[in-house]
């Protein structure tokens, strides 16, 4: 189990530094600043995301959004090691002895309590399927939200370049009071663009991978289980959980286990 997830952190960091550096050793700092740009890009942002979504799937999703910022899932290996040393007790002794192990993945204690309560293999899949299916959603919703603010952004971006273009050709009698709408209409473009790009379609793509590494996860403890239930050789559990894995990871284990084995 982790914390903060430091790619995240490090890639805001690392956008900013780049972006806002190149703008700082620039002649003109205070010209990247524009109030009413700002309204046009975040205030249309949000009123459309407010259009799209229902204010209670807005509330839901805020867990969902803190996966691209957490780093608290378990690493495949350590669920399938768990699982092989669950296997090897059950071999040993009884479903029964699978109650004193300590189990952190919530998903995987779910699925043991499960079998100690009696489920049949079939019940036990079916609901630990629909969990996942469920979970699933929730984080496609997050995906679809921060999606939107990142086709949104843009075209605000370009909304207010129109209004700061339509505001030029107004004043072009007066040449001095220019300068506020040719600001209007580059700023709202390079904010919606970035915030786009660096913000909300990065994050967007952060949950989709949560996603697919989770269901991952959930995979195995299913596979996992249901071979532990069907009483099979731990060594067989297994190989039946390295398939699940990347190739390289699962030599590695493969490696390591048998080294912890034979010792």
């Amino acid at each position: 189990m982790g914390g903060i997830d430091r790619s995240t952190i490090l890639g805001f960091l690392i956008g900013v530094l780049f972006v806002g550096g190149a703008i700082y050793l620039g002649p003109t700092r205070a010209a990247f600043w524009d109030l009413p740009s700002v309204l046009i890009v975040f205030g249309g942002t949000a009123a459309t995301t407010l259009v799209k979504f229902p204010l209670e799937t807005l509330a839901t999703s805020a867990a969902v959004v803190r996966q691209a910022f957490l780093d608290r899932m378990p690493a495949p290996s350590d669920l399938v090691q768990t699982l092989s040393r669950l296997a090897d007790l059950v071999r040993r002794d009884s479903l029964l002895a699978m109650e004193r192990e300590k189990i952190q993945d919530p998903f995987l204690q779910r699925a043991v309590n499960l079998c100690l309560e009696g489920a049949a293999p079939d019940v036990i899949e079916s609901t630990l399927r629909s969990e996942t299916v469920m979970l699933v959603e929730r984080h496609e919703r997050g995906q679809r939200i921060f999606r939107g603010m990142g086709q949104s952004a843009p075209a605000f971006g370009m909304i207010g370049t129109l209004i700061g273009l339509v505001q030029m050709l107004t004043l072009m009698d007066d040449p001095s009071r220019i300068g506020g709408s040719m600001a209007v209409a580059i700023l709202t473009t390079f904010y919606g663009a970035f915030f786009a790009y660096m913000v909300f379609n990065p994050i967007a793509d952060k949950l989709s991978e949560r996603s697919r590494q989770e269901q991952l996860n959930k995979e195995i403890v299913i596979q996992g289980i249901l071979s532990i239930m069907a009483g099979h050789h731990p060594r067989m559990v297994e190989r039946r959980l390295h398939v699940l894995l990347e190739p390289a990871l699962a030599r590695r284990l493969e490696v390591t286990m048998r080294t912890r084995r034979a010792a």
